[in-house]
């Protein structure tokens, strides 16, 4: 196949951007779309050129790193990540218009690299468990029914990658935040810092500058591991019990 790709490249979060248009010949359709930037890299190094800069770890669908916006999907035509798409969902003679995720809480870094550590700071915030819960034994003797063990892992599926976040016209993190709101909010060993987990995270999602959920659920129908909305009602919940539960010991304590 021959492929037109329209590449977005940005030297530095300050420096303007531009498409760049490259052309890619001899392209298998049996390749990753990542394995098709490796061989356009190759070329542009071969003629002293700057390769494309673009996040990759794992390649196999489960690190989040991948992050394209491939035209005008996060990830591409297919719900999966970007090192799962192949050169086959495309046709030949196809143009390919590939940018970074574009929220204001991930500045790019670099072309198609952009920082995602705002999700970091929202897990440091609250997102695991401190108090003692036992060891391993204690763990598996505790009885969880298999829906609340299916739901919990459900949410835990979550990889980070922010396809949410580029989806979302708001620029929301909804999606991510509830995933692993509920992960721990559904078990036992998560609910002795429920309450504080939930306030933490979302402040903290307020302070790298997200923006709402209006329930358009593009993140749902993006997301590569097809995280359920049903969790940003959860979270909700979770949040308002936790605020009126402040609100109620805060106003008792005053009287």
């Amino acid at each position: 196949m021959k492929i037109t790709l329209k590449v977005w490249r940005q030297k530095s979060r300050t420096a303007k951007g531009e498409f760049k248009t490259y052309q890619a010949d001899h392209v298998s359709s049996d390749m990753s779309f990542l394995e098709m930037l490796d061989v356009l890299n190759t070329s542009l190094i071969k003629k002293g050129e700057e390769p494309i800069h673009f996040d990759h770890d794992c390649r196999e669908g489960i690190c989040g790193m991948c992050s394209l916006y491939i035209n005008g999907h996060p990830h591409g035509p297919l719900q999966t990540t970007t090192c799962q798409l192949h050169m086959r969902s495309f046709h030949d003679g196809q143009t390919i218009t590939v940018e970074p995720w574009r929220a204001k809480a991930f500045p790019i870094i670099k072309d198609l690299v952009v920082d995602r550590s705002a999700f970091d700071r929202i897990q440091q915030a609250g997102g695991y468990v401190s108090v003692s819960t036992g060891g391993v034994p204690d763990a598996n003797e505790i009885a969880i029914p298999k829906k609340i063990a299916d739901e919990a892992f459900d949410s835990a599926a979550c990889i980070g990658c922010g396809a949410c976040v580029a989806a979302c016209k708001n620029a929301s993190a909804m999606l991510f935040v509830s995933a692993k709101v509920s992960q721990l909010a559904l078990l036992p060993q998560g609910h002795a810092e429920r309450k504080e987990r939930v306030e933490k995270m979302v402040a903290q999602m307020d302070a790298e500058d997200f923006g709402a959920c209006t329930n358009t659920r593009a993140c749902e129908a993006e997301c590569p591991k097809a995280i359920s909305v049903t969790n940003i009602a959860r979270m909700n919940r979770e949040y308002f019990s936790a605020v009126f539960s402040s609100y109620e010991v805060t106003v008792g304590g005053g009287d």
